[in-house]
């Protein structure tokens, strides 16, 4: 029984800390949602509170009549309709939403809450709508009365430098009084929209007006310089065109590839229309037109200017370029002559002769090209400035031909440089041989290992091979080198191993007398030693000598470093 009432007192306790719990969150979660509500109520009172009827009132300042009058009716009705439809409304569903937030109904109060909102939003855009309407009118007006003073001042400056400089203008001085009566007229209708209150109408009035003047004012800074250019300036410089076209024709120049006559022609023609375009202030369109004209008759200029250039160029290098074909032929002859005798003495390559016809085969086209060349020059039936090109591409290819000749010729006499260094380093060979060998004799070397003799003997063959090849008639000067590479390696090889030979020699002597001291005492160096005499009485020193340092470096680990020691001084 006892049991039974225990459990029972859990659960009610458990029940109450469960309703305690929900009385807070839900609690927290009203104080939510009214402090949502609280921020609703607070922006429809602001919204409700906006000062639209002093603005209105700044409005009724303006001539209340046509526009003005129909836009401030219409602000009114809506602001009207803002404070006593929509916002009272929000003011009903304002308060049903907190009737669901007390009976914990949250779902229901955030869509109202959500709906409030967008009402709220939409209000206050229509609201600042209203308020940038009036701004804009008000601002219109005020902004009207500054500038249509400026505009007026300007006109007025328009005017009077047409009148008084009418002469600067030409025939355009029609078309431009007749805009700027156009721009009076457009005063008058301003000063009417503003008398009947359409000001926003007004406004975009100032603005053309401002545009027209503006455009007026830069044709009347542009057209005279453009007037003079068209009647003088370009004029001039296409008759100066002409004659000089017509005069280098008189000195015989080929100029049918400019048709200066016909460009100038259409040239002219251009002009006169926009001279007219200038007159009727087609301005952009005439600007760009004529500097399309001063283009070509810039490109007229250039071209009779490159003629001229390139006659000039032509007599100045046709015959200094007679003159250096003839001496490239000639050093090609004198070339022929050096292959010939240099063949007697001296094995070619097909490589060289290659080069030879080759060089025979760019002289032969230089050649024919320049001949070609002096009969065009001859004909004068080719625009100079071709020709010029041809000459300079004659005289480019004549300056190869130069160069590979200079070159040919310093590999033929590179042959006998050849020669003359092989016989010198053969010289240099024998005798670096003969010091070997004497220095092998005084050396007082017991007898001489097998590998050395025959290295010796491969010095000696490697020498004799060079000097068969010096005899040769017609000498192979590619095959004398390589004998003479393998002859430089031998002797350079046989050199150093004499040295090394002598060295061994001397270490293995002194090392085998320097382990002497040991034999009586150390059975195993006797041992060593006794191996490496036999070694170097079969004259393998190397193999003496490492016996020997082998025996004494188990007793003596310093002693060979101590022989050189000894020998050195």
């Amino acid at each position: 029984m006892s049991e039974t009432g225990g459990s029972n007192v859990k659960y009610f306790i458990g029940f109450i800390i469960l309703l305690l719990a929900l009385f807070v969150i839900g609690y927290f979660i009203k104080k939510k949602y009214f402090k949502e509500m609280d921020r609703l109520e607070a922006w429809k009172i602001d919204l409700f509170n906006r000062p639209i009827l002093d603005e209105m009132s700044k409005v009724k300042q303006l001539n209340m009549t046509g526009q003005t009058e129909e836009l401030f009716e219409g602000w009114r009705n809506q602001w009207d309709d803002i404070v006593t439809v929509k916002l009272p409304d929000l003011e009903e569903m304002l308060f049903d939403a907190e009737e669901f937030i007390d009976r914990y109904r949250f779902n229901k109060a955030k869509g109202i809450q959500q709906e409030i909102n967008n009402k709220l939003q939409a209000t206050e855009n229509e609201i600042n709508k209203i308020v940038e309407e009036l701004h804009e009118l008000v601002g219109s007006e005020e902004k009207n009365r500054t500038e249509i003073e400026q505009l007026k001042e300007l006109y007025r400056e328009t005017k009077k430098t047409l009148l008084a400089h009418r002469h600067n203008f030409g025939k355009s001085e029609k078309y431009l009084e007749a805009q700027l009566d156009d721009v009076t007229k457009k005063f008058h209708d301003f000063d009417e929209k503003t008398e009947h209150g359409n000001y926003l109408e007004a406004r975009e009035l100032v603005l053309s007006i401002n545009d027209q003047l503006v455009r007026i004012k830069h044709n009347m800074d542009l057209i005279p310089q453009l007037l003079i250019e068209c009647q003088s300036l370009i004029p001039s410089q296409l008759t100066d065109i002409q004659d000089g076209y017509r005069e280098m024709t008189e000195k015989g120049y080929y100029l049918n590839h400019i048709q200066v006559e016909d460009e100038i022609d259409g040239l002219r023609e251009n002009l006169t229309n926009y001279l007219s375009m200038i007159e009727e202030t087609k301005i952009e369109e005439a600007q760009e037109g004529i500097s399309e004209v001063k283009e070509r008759i810039d490109i007229l200029f250039d071209l009779l200017e490159k003629e001229v250039n390139a006659k000039h160029f032509i007599l100045q290098n046709e015959k200094g370029m007679s003159g250096l074909l003839t001496s490239v032929l000639e050093e090609h002859d004198h070339l022929s002559d050096e292959v010939k005798h240099v063949q007697e003495s001296y094995h070619l390559t097909d490589s060289d002769f290659e080069i030879q016809r080759h060089l025979e085969k760019q002289l032969s086209s230089v050649t024919k090209h320049y001949e070609i060349l002096i009969e065009k020059i001859n004909i004068n039936e080719t625009a100079l400035t071709i020709l010029c090109e041809e000459l300079k591409e004659i005289k480019t290819h004549i300056e190869i031909i130069q160069e590979e000749q200079e070159n040919f010729g310093l590999k033929l006499q590179a042959l006998r440089k050849d020669e003359f260094e092989a016989r010198e380093t053969l010289r240099e060979l024998t005798k670096k041989v003969g010091e070997t060998i004497r220095l092998v004799s005084k050396s007082n070397i017991p007898g001489l290992p097998e590998d050395y003799k025959y290295l010796f003997d491969d010095t000696n063959e490697s020498i004799q091979n060079v000097k068969l090849q010096l005899q040769e008639k017609p000498l192979n000067v590619s095959a004398l080198n390589q004998y003479l590479e393998i002859a430089v390696l031998t002797v350079d090889k046989l050199s150093s191993s004499t040295i090394e030979l002598i060295e061994n020699v001397m270490l293995a002597e002194k090392a085998i007398q320097y382990g002497n001291r040991y034999r009586s005492q150390h059975p195993s160096v006797a041992k060593g030693l006794s191996e490496a005499e036999h070694a170097f009485r079969h004259f393998e020193y190397q193999e003496a000598l490492e016996q020997a340092a082998t025996s004494l470096d188990s007793i003596d680990p310093g002693a060979l470093k101590k022989i050189k020691a000894a020998i050195g001084k």
